[in-house]
């Protein structure tokens, strides 16, 4: 149920001058996209009647099938800081449906949304916290990315040695001014990287909130002439991106995962958990960490995860508990990265932790390989029929075919790598 009426968006639109309202989704594989609109048009959105042709959309449907309807979530409505005051841009993120008035069984919100209504049903609310870091890097004299960078600093390196303090003072200032609740922002380890950490919340409004907040460091850098990227491992002999992902479940408004009879401070729902992330981590690898350069970060000596274990400590494991106990215990999986798409994630994750709980499984002390490419992690998910279920048989089909041929389209190239070798 939303909190807003159209009522109440319209009084707030005029009231602020706003002249267009973009409809934002998010496609199978975390690219946002948009139909933007004038505040005239706004009846047609209120009405469903917003229409776009979903086979140009990658994995939705195909051309022999009919559009799609975008249905607008009014508790997304935000207003964009960077853009002009004059004529003033906002955005509602929306859900995807049929015409028939069916949900769309490939829209990843709606995928998020069934676990999360399953969650509710065992009586737990998900709240997510996620880290997410990227890199501010260089244009050339077309304003296309490179991989330059001027500045030399390293991890919580502040000026002069941070060139990026700016760009990033203003996207903190700018998420701010959307409702934000920025905990705080750093430079991290590698020349020219830095992370931006924002409030927990619900996991759907986490998953909304992951999309706006990659739209708006890439915006604000472009007006610093900078390019910001969430590839998770831009270049080599550097650490690479994660977008570590801290959970809990409440209950009864409280943190199902704390007690403090425990040796660690954890519940019995809590062990069950990890168990189940752990039990799936394989099969959901192909989700959180979606595409082949994902896989360059998990070499050692980096902090990157490379084993199915967890840890009350260490920073190398895939599952870590911060130290933080009682309402703030959390279970953190370092292994995601931003180039994901947020809401099959939100949506593998959680569902795998449930299995867990739900079959009574405890941690094992077997510690095995996560998937070393792209390649083994689309075979584990081919195994993983539970994964399957989660994201449906659509879903499922489409997003291994183009994973698929990802992976076939870089085995097959020549690299630089290979001419400096071998020619």
């Amino acid at each position: 149920m939303s909190k807003y009426t159209k009522e109440d968006l319209m009084h707030r639109i005029e009231e602020e001058g706003v002249e267009f309202v973009r409809l934002q989704f998010t496609d199978l594989f975390g690219t946002l996209k948009n139909m933007a609109i004038t505040v005239g048009q706004l009846e047609r959105a209120w009405n469903h009647q917003c229409m776009f042709d979903a086979s140009f959309i990658k994995g939705f449907v195909g051309i022999e099938e009919t559009d799609l309807c975008l249905y607008p979530d009014f508790d997304t409505f935000q207003i964009f800081p960077w853009r002009p005051q004059q004529g003033k841009v906002a955005r509602l993120i929306c859900d995807i449906y049929r015409p028939c008035g069916e949900p769309f069984e490939g829209d990843p919100r709606f995928i998020l949304k069934k676990v999360l209504k399953k969650a509710d049903a065992m009586g737990y609310t998900f709240q997510v916290g996620p880290e997410c870091e990227f890199f501010l890097f260089h244009t050339d004299d077309n304003g296309l990315p490179t991989t330059t960078t001027h500045e030399k600093a390293g991890y919580f390196d502040l000026g002069p040695l941070d060139l990026g303090e700016n760009a990033r003072r203003d996207i903190v200032l700018s998420l701010e001014e959307m409702g934000f609740i920025v905990e705080s922002s750093h430079h991290e380890a590698a020349p020219a990287q830095h992370e931006i950490d924002f409030r927990y919340d619900e996991a759907l409004k986490t998953a909304d909130n992951i999309m706006t907040f990659k739209l708006a460091v890439r915006s604000i850098a472009k007006r610093h002439g900078l390019h910001a990227t969430f590839m998770p491992k831009p270049v080599f002999g550097v650490n690479g991106s994660s977008m570590h992902t801290n959970m809990s479940l409440l209950k009864n408004g409280k943190n199902s995962f704390a007690d403090k009879q425990d040796k660690y401070g954890l519940s019995t729902e809590a062990y069950q958990f990890i168990a189940g992330i752990l039990a799936h981590m394989k099969g959901m690898m192909a989700i959180t960490n979606p595409i082949v350069n994902s896989y360059k970060r998990f070499v050692p000596g980096f902090e990157a995860p490379m084993y199915l274990n967890w840890s009350t400590a260490s920073r190398s494991s895939l599952i870590r508990i911060p130290e933080i106990r009682g309402e703030g215990t959390r279970v953190e999986l370092r292994c995601p990265d931003s180039a994901c798409n947020p809401y099959l994630t939100l949506a593998v994750c959680l569902a795998a932790g449930l299995d867990g709980i739900q079959k009574g499984w405890m941690p094992s002390d077997r510690i095995e390989r996560l998937p070393k490419d792209l390649g083994e992690a689309i075979r584990e998910l081919e195994k993983d029929y539970f994964i399957q279920e989660v994201l449906g048989k659509h879903v499922t089909e489409r997003y291994l075919e183009e994973k698929t041929n990802e992976w076939l389209q870089y085995s097959s190239q020549v690299t630089d790598w290979e001419i400096g070798k071998y020619l």
